[in-house]
């Protein structure tokens, strides 16, 4: 068994030196090939050589897996409630060496939109980008201080980005702006890189997640400026998720604790189950995904009561801790994702790595347990119809629970296929419908809603297949099953 253990190990290892040195020979000549001037081919040799140090490492790893038996739940000083943080005394204090960055390298693809995520339309007129520039706003007139909004963008959402940023230039407000790396995707069947050329289709390209952020801040020099204005600490959040706020008892409880890493986490609900979550292994703390986990275990970990935490990615991170693991060269052990796709009919795969999986190298490193009021993503047009509705109030950019809602937590809501995409979603609602005691929604088939539609407790509308269902304007359905055909015309 030892014997051929060992053969199948030399085996491994024979594949891998020869892949890494066939992926070594075709970035140099994707090197060769830019044709920038000086400054930018220098920036595209650092990324090509980040590239080959996360491909090195999805070599090295690719082969093993956790083990299970040495998985266990975070130790009760692992993760500390928010509740229990002392309130924070000199907030101004505290934010005179903050900044704040916003993850904004995604597209609206999986609703249907064209170009950055961040500036679809969110409410009363302006996108998640506008909204974050008004919290912004808000908290440095609020606290008398100067606290920049970063954006990490990627070559996806940079232009764009930039433009929509001109109406805010003579607005007073702090922006900074980085791009993460551009990576090659990598054929499938030869381990090599997609794209022949660096100018050849930004399908061949993608951002390599954003675990990415520590090495590109650096690389961009914004790092060092930060530092140098006497800045420490970065809170980061998805540009989508406008209930990531800053929380001064967090900041506070941060430099207190002479941590160098915070990571918000939630109390897990069925609807979470894939979450990535903290865990104990090997004595440290780590970040575990579902795409870590050995298939005979899945469902233990899908578990609400083994692991009853997730990661909202609301990360608070010390910037000289940043500079210090950067240089130190340790983020190449960061555990690497392996994304498979499938791009102009080729089987790709996409390597990335996670800000929460890098949680290992910080040190005093823990979660905050936070309300789940403090995690409001938008993955989906079923998202945005529940941040649209008065189950949410406006503040200063921020979306809260609205007060007068009687119940805990925001209802489900499930939209079928036909209200994907954002425009066909804006055609089937007349106006966004009255949520505040809904319960649970769910909607299928070809189904229309007129004006000033109420939502309460359960509500389940399904037309049959090849059927339309329409809901009057004026319709108040509680507590309703609606099936087949309804379609009532206005005379």
């Amino acid at each position: 068994m030892s014997s051929l253990r060992s053969v199948s190990m030399e085996h491994f290892n024979l594949t891998a030196e020869s892949s890494e040195a066939n992926m070594h020979k075709e970035v140099q000549a994707l090197v060769a090939a830019f044709k920038g001037d000086a400054t930018q081919k220098k920036h595209f040799e650092k990324e090509m050589a980040g590239f080959e140090r996360l491909f090195k490492a999805y070599l090295t790893t690719k082969q093993q897996t956790l083990s299970w038996g040495l998985i266990s739940p975070p130790a009760e000083d692992m993760i500390l409630p928010l509740r229990d943080l002392a309130k924070a005394e000199h907030p101004k204090d505290l934010a005179a060496k903050l900044c704040i960055l916003k993850l904004n390298g995604g597209l609206g693809t999986t609703m249907g939109c064209v170009g950055p995520k961040s500036a679809i339309e969110v409410r009363e007129g302006s996108s998640f980008l506008d909204l974050n520039v008004k919290q912004i706003k808000y908290l440095n007139k609020e606290y008398g201080c100067e606290v920049p909004l970063i954006l990490m963008n990627s070559f996806n959402t940079h232009d764009d980005t930039m433009a929509i940023l001109k109406k805010y230039s003579s607005s007073r407000v702090w922006i900074e702006t980085f791009n993460q790396s551009r990576f090659p995707r990598i054929l499938k069947d030869t381990l090599t890189p997609m794209p022949t050329n660096p100018d050849g289709p930004l399908q061949e390209w993608y951002p390599p997640g954003h675990g990415d952020i520590f090495q590109a801040l650096y690389d961009s020099g914004l790092l060092d400026r930060l530092l140098a204005q006497g800045k420490e600490y970065l809170f980061v959040s998805n540009i989508d998720n406008l209930a990531a706020t800053v929380n001064f008892d967090i900041l506070q409880h941060m430099m207190e604790s002479d941590s160098e890493y915070l990571m918000e986490v939630t109390d897990k609900t069925r609807a979470d189950i894939k979450g990535g979550t903290l865990i104990e292994y090997g004595g440290m703390v780590k970040l575990l995904e579902i795409a870590q986990v050995p298939s005979a275990h899945v469902e233990d970990f899908k578990s609400i009561k083994k692991f009853k935490i997730f990661n909202t990615n609301n990360i608070w991170v010390s910037l000289r801790a940043i500079k210090r693991i950067v240089e130190s060269g340790v983020l190449k052990d960061v555990d690497v994702i392996c994304n498979p796709k499938t791009v102009g009919g080729k089987s790709v795969i996409q390597l990335e790595t996670a800000i929460g999986a890098c949680i290992q190298f910080f040190k005093n490193a823990h979660g905050i347990n936070v309300p789940r009021d403090r995690f409001l993503p938008v993955k989906s047009t079923a998202d945005l119809l529940a941040i649209q509705s008065d189950l949410y109030k406006l503040e200063h950019g921020t979306l809260i629970m609205n007060p007068a809602r009687a119940f805990a937590g925001a209802p489900i809501v499930k939209l079928g296929p036909q209200f994907k995409n954002v425009g066909d979603f804006y055609d089937r609602f007349a106006s966004v419908p009255n949520m505040l005691e809904l319960d649970q929604l769910t909607v299928s088939g070809d189904v229309w809603f007129g004006a000033n539609v109420t939502l309460k407790g359960t509500v389940i509308i399904v037309a049959n297949h090849g059927a339309r269902i329409d809901i009057p304007s004026g319709s108040i359905l509680e507590n309703k099953v609606v099936t087949g055909e309804l379609h009532i015309l206005e005379h």
